[in-house]
């Protein structure tokens, strides 16, 4: 750009407009786009020729287009492609030998064989019309989002890219099943007054669309470098000895982080080294439970107890198949450690100094006061000799000698000590004058208090004498006198001797 103003770029598509001449200009902006990648053949020469070109367009849609008109392209020129119908403006991304390995790599196809064409480098009026292209696209998914909602279809509209001719829009969506969205694109279409295009994506594919930060502090991998995607289960997290909490192995996109595959063939090389235990360690200190496997170090930590982390061991994998070969053979070693090996070291985990509550505390002052009233660091005067002559080993300077403080007297023999004693007493004994409201609500609470104490007690002595009014006296109760008496016959009443005799006789007689 010939001005030295400052532009802000469109990040979509990596590139600044510039107004500021005659006309309208557009420049390629590094390091702001989707999927960035480095030419690092670009010095060298192209050891096959080529015309094809990767063109970048909105976020992370590229394509391959070939050079039909033999232009002079570079890396970063913005050049009109062919499109069904009419053109799309792109920028050029890829060029020499880097395309043909780019295209391996994604695994691109040309339809029929045939590539499309590069028209031309883009003109001013091209990068006008695509400047006010751009400018629809927000405004456009806004209202196309409405739309569906008030349809009710089970969509969500995530994206939306003009061509560069503005006569053909693709909106790209989001949906768990199959939408029939016919009739949304007919009411597209008398809305917006252009061709419609439909195309789904994953929600891994739109969070490479968005871009954003991952937890790793970094650009996420599905926009800044990975064109294509691999299934990620959870037996990658198994196999890396990584806990299966769902908001730490989650991204983004509430998939399974794709960076857990990125070491999963190094973890299955190196645990196939492992050995497999389905039963405890036998020693002669007792049983050991596997609690932890190291695969890259090889090492395995051994615990006492199967449910808790107690007199942790850890030991190399070699040792762990002797015990299993001599176990098998029906001994038990002295000890899980052999002779010959000493227990792996664990690394400390680190502890962070902004953790600690107390960091702010200035701890030095008190001790540097200390030090000061009691003498520290000082040196002691060196005994000196008979006669006054000092010993060799004093040297030839000489320790100044300290100055007597004088004595401290006591504590009761201080007399501001006792002045202060004094004073509280004779505070404590003085009563503070109490504030005419305070005093005035504690004589209501009291005076309320008395009145609902005499209340409590006439009405308890109300209720005591209506019910001695009520209860009759005991020796006029005749229902108990008679109860008390048909139980006293039904208890003691002795057995009538007819009933007995016969009972006898009917013994007998058996």
């Amino acid at each position: 750009m010939s001005c030295n103003k400052k532009h802000n770029s469109d990040i979509g598509r990596g590139c600044c407009f510039c107004d500021c001449g005659d006309e309208i200009e557009a420049k390629a902006v590094e390091g702001c786009y989707k999927l960035h990648e480095v030419d690092w053949l670009e010095e060298y020469p192209n050891m096959i020729p080529t015309d094809i070109f990767e063109v970048r367009f909105k976020n992370t849609r590229r394509s391959y287009y070939q050079n039909v008109n033999n232009l002079d392209l570079k890396r970063g020129d913005i050049v009109a492609v062919e499109a069904q119908p009419g053109h799309d403006i792109g920028i050029i991304s890829l060029t020499g030998d880097m395309v043909a390995k780019q295209m391996r790599r994604v695994g691109f196809n040309p339809y029929n064989g045939e590539f499309k064409k590069i028209f031309r480098k883009a003109r001013p009026y091209d990068i006008e019309r695509w400047q006010e292209a751009i400018a629809l696209e927000h405004e456009t998914m806004i209202a196309s989002r409405q739309i569906a909602a008030e349809m009710g279809l089970d969509m969500k509209i995530g994206d939306v890219e003009y061509q560069g001719d503005k006569l053909k829009a693709i909106f790209y969506y989001i949906a768990d099943q199959r939408v029939d969205f016919r009739e949304l694109i007919k009411v597209f279409a008398e809305r917006f007054h252009i061709r419609i295009e439909m195309k789904q994506i994953g929600a891994r594919q739109e969070a490479g669309r968005i871009g954003g930060i991952g937890a790793c502090g970094r650009e996420l991998c599905c926009a800044s470098w990975m064109p294509s995607f691999s299934s990620v289960t959870t037996n990658a997290a198994r196999m890396q000895e990584i806990s299966l909490n769902p908001q730490k192995l989650a991204g983004q996109c509430s998939k399974l982080k794709c960076c857990l595959m990125y070491e999963y063939d190094t973890y299955a090389d190196a645990r196939r080294t492992i050995p497999r235990l389905r039963e405890p360690l036998l020693t002669l200190d007792g049983e050991y439970h596997l609690i932890k496997i190291d695969p890259l170090a090889g090492t395995m930590s051994f615990s006492t107890s199967k449910n808790t982390i107690a007199n942790l061991t850890t030991i190399s994998t070699e040792r762990v198949k002797a015990v299993i070969a001599m176990n098998r053979a029906g001994e038990k070693p002295e000890s899980l450690i052999g002779s010959d090996e000493e227990q792996v070291a664990i690394e400390p985990t680190y502890h962070s100094a902004e953790d600690s509550i107390d960091r702010f505390d200035n701890k030095g002052r008190r001790n540097k006061r200390n030090k000061r009233g009691k003498g520290h660091g000082k040196p002691e005067a060196q005994p000196v000799a008979e006669g006054g002559e000092a010993s060799e080993t004093q040297g030839a300077e000489q320790p100044k000698e300290r100055r007597e403080r004088p004595e401290r007297k006591r504590r009761h023999e201080r007399p501001e000590r006792k002045e202060r004693g004094e004073a509280k007493e004779v505070k404590e004994n003085t009563e503070r004058p109490e504030r005419p409201e305070r005093k005035e609500r504690r004589e209501n609470s009291e005076r309320t208090e008395r009145t609902e104490r005499v209340e409590r007690s006439e009405r308890a002595e109300r209720q005591e004498r209506n019910d001695n009014a009520e209860r009759p006296e005991r020796g006029e109760r005749p229902e108990r006198r008679e109860r008390r008496g048909r139980n006293y016959r039904g208890r003691r009443s002795p057995r009538p001797e007819q009933g007995g005799n016969n009972n006898n006789n009917s013994n007998e007689e058996k």
